[in-house]
């Protein structure tokens, strides 16, 4: 497993990242094979070195012999489809259908009926695919991302002059870490912003881990006093003894405990690591209950979707916690004749309670007896 830590040192835009991704080892070759099986023609794809204020950084250049600037969105949506492999082509449509649905809202049109003005080139695709496929290929897990500077000014386009951020970015980066910027311009664009949103980038510290390669992508603007770029760190992640997980809460005083119970057995389900009810008292003297959901954090979304479906509530808080886990083992006693799992760990077992239900039943033997036979007490 590889992590992916991104430094938006002065911005970034999807050619950026890919020259850094490609200056840490990702493939050349695999990432034009996989912008070859969309279909498109008349391009090239080549990184140059080049040195910018004392930094030698990659720069990722689209030569292009074909005309078209613009395109449907759904055109460019279905040769994103057709890229082998197939990991690489869902995170290459998540891009596209990103900007598409953002742009379809902002012109009041449905996301299949835009037509992309600056985003519709060859640019666009080569860079999005060519980013997909460079982080399929170094195996890349998750991505960190920190926060992305945004600069001040307008931005030309197709629609005239615009503030910065750009609209369509503005919109696709929301909920993501930003900082001001005494940069005028653009300096984080739609590709890239889209980019972040289909990987699942997290804008929070990554966790420990051991550096494995770092590279530098540089962007087309010459910036007077520092490198115009962005860095990316490669890393393997430590083993700390501890993992980091995320705790979702929300406060119910207006749901039954027949629900409650329903709940916690939905979030078991769906995937939690482990979900729990306090009880509480709130403002007024009114009697209530916290739910609480431990969660790996790439499920925190969809698990919170699960607790603000079932409950009714109209918010919950999310937190990041450590979780230190000691090595156990699953393995089956005999009881009697009944097969019971037992939980083994470094001090001591503990029975599968409903192993344990369900061999005193057949046993005619209290569920206690059956408990410390099985526990080996």
């Amino acid at each position: 497993m590889t992590i992916c830590v991104i430094s938006p040192f002065t911005g970034l835009a999807g050619d950026m990242l890919l020259a850094a991704l490609v200056d840490t080892g990702a493939p050349l070759e695999r990432i034009r094979a996989a912008v070859a099986s969309s279909g498109l023609t008349g391009w090239e794809l080549r990184v140059q070195s080049l040195l910018t204020h004392g930094l030698t950084a990659g720069r990722a250049l689209v030569d292009v012999t074909d005309e078209a600037t613009s395109r449907p969105a759904a055109e460019l949506i279905a040769m994103a489809g057709r890229i082998e492999p197939a990991p690489v082509a869902a995170r290459a449509v998540a891009a596209l259908r990103a900007i598409a649905e953002v742009e379809g809202r902002l012109h009041g049109e449905p996301p299949e009926r835009v037509h992309l003005h600056e985003l519709g080139g060859h640019d666009t695709l080569v860079d999005v695919i060519g980013v997909c496929a460079a982080l399929d290929a170094l195996e890349v897990s998750t991505v960190y991302c920190g926060a992305l500077p945004l600069g001040t000014g307008t931005v030309r386009t197709a629609h005239g002059v615009l503030p910065c951020p750009a609209p369509a970015t503005a919109a696709l980066l929301q909920g993501a870490r930003t900082v001001g910027s005494d940069l005028v311009g653009e300096t984080v664009t739609p590709t890239a912003a889209a980019l972040l949103k289909a990987t699942g980038a997290r804008f929070e510290p990554p966790p420990e881990f051991r550096l494995l390669a770092t590279g530098y992508g540089a962007g087309t603007r010459t910036l007077p006093d520092r490198p115009n770029i962005a860095v990316v760190h490669l890393g393997e992640p430590v083993d700390a003894g501890y993992r980091t997980l995320v705790v979702l809460e929300t406060n119910l005083d207006d749901v039954t405990g027949e629900v409650l119970g329903h709940v916690v057995a939905e979030l078991l389900a769906a995937g939690a690591l482990d979900a729990w009810i306090s009880p509480v008292t709130m403002k007024k003297g009114r009697p209530a209950h916290v739910l609480h959901v431990l969660a790996e954090p790439e499920h925190a979304a969809r698990l919170g979707a699960v607790v603000l479906a079932e409950t009714g509530s109209l918010g919950f808080r999310e937190y990041p916690v450590r979780r230190t886990a000691l090595e156990r083992e699953t393995e089956t006693v005999d009881v009697l004749g009944m097969p019971v799992r037992r939980k083994r760990g470094p001090h001591g077992a503990k029975p599968e309670h409903d192993d344990v239900v369900a061999a005193a039943r057949e046993l005619g033997l209290p569920a206690r007896v059956v408990a410390t036979i099985a526990a080996g007490r």
